[in-house]
């Protein structure tokens, strides 16, 4: 994928409609802090148009971005954050849930997980979500330059495991720093374009 255009189109809040576009739509969802901003902006070859942030939780909506004019990639709030009250918890469950169950355009789910430790109880529960939504998610295992070669393939056998994935889920190990594990989500993303255009 070369990306010649990149545009914040729709910003969706807690009591907004979703936009009913004509192009398919990848989501992203993760842990906060889990380097979601920073992969975004890795593959949209922008520095900083997804907002990154020493504080957890900064995405708290919905934020569509038109890729080429052909694909959206769909920035979903970050869960598990811990200082964020109960309410406010709440709705973002509600939106990301709401957007899964709703979004006529989506084609795939990426979610984050941070390869250094083995995904948590807020990860299990998306994962079940968006599989009861009837996505199988790409696992996109994050911070890759912050662990050691050695440790790589023990720390995707602990994520496949305690995700209960089976073998053929696939699981992409990707650093927002090295841009390791960026082709393989771009030839992804290749795929469901020409897909759609067949």
């Amino acid at each position: 994928m070369i990306i010649k255009s990149v545009n914040l189109e729709t910003v969706c809040g807690v009591t907004s409609r979703l936009p009913e576009n004509i192009h398919p739509e990848v989501a992203f969802a993760g842990k906060s802090n889990v380097g979601k901003s920073s992969l975004i902006n890795a593959l949209m070859n922008r520095k900083a148009l997804a907002r990154t942030s020493a504080q957890p939780g900064k995405t708290q909506t919905i934020n569509y971005y038109n890729i080429n004019d052909e694909i959206y990639f769909v920035d979903l709030p970050g869960y598990g954050y811990a200082r964020a009250n109960e309410k406010v918890k709440a709705q973002w469950g509600r939106m990301i849930e709401d957007y899964l169950h709703r979004s006529a355009r989506l084609q795939c789910v990426f979610l984050l997980i941070d390869i250094r430790h083995a995904p948590g109880s807020n990860d299990l529960i998306m994962y079940d979500w968006i599989r009861r939504n009837g996505y199988q998610p790409v696992i996109i295992a994050t911070k890759l330059d912050k662990i050691n070669r050695s440790q790589i393939q023990k720390q995707l056998r602990l994520i496949r495991t305690t995700l209960q994935t089976g073998q053929d889920a696939v699981i992409i190990p990707f650093s927002a720093k090295t841009r390791q594990g960026r082709e393989e989500i771009y030839e992804l993303l290749d795929r469901i374009v020409e897909e759609q255009n067949l």
